[in-house]
């Protein structure tokens, strides 16, 4: 198989992401550890929106749309962490590119946390969402093809992201361990419909904003 001319997010493929560099799963169980038990004690305010957010939406994240999971229940999770920051916020479908090994790397993305005001400047997180039905492009194929755009665009060695398939979220840690090689990991499947899962996720969250956003 050829090296591709262009890598499009929306449609990118792993056997494509492999012939341009080095890519493979990594199998380091306890890498999630310190993003996974960030200290952040709930409010009793945010407990009770978790809460009422999903006995709200519990009947219906299954049926939404792509866009109206966005806008009901992804969307009000990510407002309540409130990543508008004084020189770094959350952007929604920017467009990025970087050229790797000769490869145009484009396309828009869901969403990401990045320095910048009026445009991201520096991608840190990255969260790729898709409905819960079967496609034709795998939900952490894309994902990865962001994050290697943005860890040579940042010229970094490390960046998280998540990925969400309906209910279920993912995070996923990308690690530049050589030159043109990287190995990514995956997390345990959280459950946003169950209340210890959303109040991880709200948690992995707090955590990109706290910490992991330098």
């Amino acid at each position: 198989m050829g090296k591709p001319e262009k890598i499009i997010f929306q449609t990118a493929k792993y056997d494509d992401l492999v012939q341009i560099v080095k890519l493979k799963s990594g199998n380091i169980t306890d890498i999630f550890d310190e993003w996974f038990n960030f200290n952040y004690a709930l409010t009793e305010e945010e407990a009770n929106f978790l809460i009422s957010l999903i006995k709200k939406h519990r009947d219906f994240v299954m049926s939404y749309s792509e866009e109206d999971l966005k806008m009901y229940f992804i969307g009000l999770i990510l407002y309540k962490v409130d990543f508008l920051m004084e020189d770094k916020r959350g952007f929604y479908d920017k467009p990025l590119k970087v050229v790797i090994n000769d490869v145009e790397f484009c396309g828009k993305t869901d969403f990401m946390v990045a320095f910048g005001v009026r445009e991201p400047q520096k991608p840190y997180f990255f969260i790729q969402e898709f409905k819960q039905t079967k496609h034709s492009v795998d939900a952490n194929d894309q994902l990865l093809a962001e994050m290697l755009a943005a860890i040579e665009l940042n010229k970094a060695t490390l960046i998280r992201g998540a990925f969400i398939v309906g209910a279920i979220w993912r995070f996923m840690i990308l690690e530049k361990i050589a030159e043109n090689s990287y190995q990514y990991f995956i997390s345990k499947a959280l459950d946003s419909l169950d209340f210890d899962g959303l109040k991880q996720i709200y948690i992995c969250l707090q955590a990109v904003k706290q910490k992991y956003c330098e």
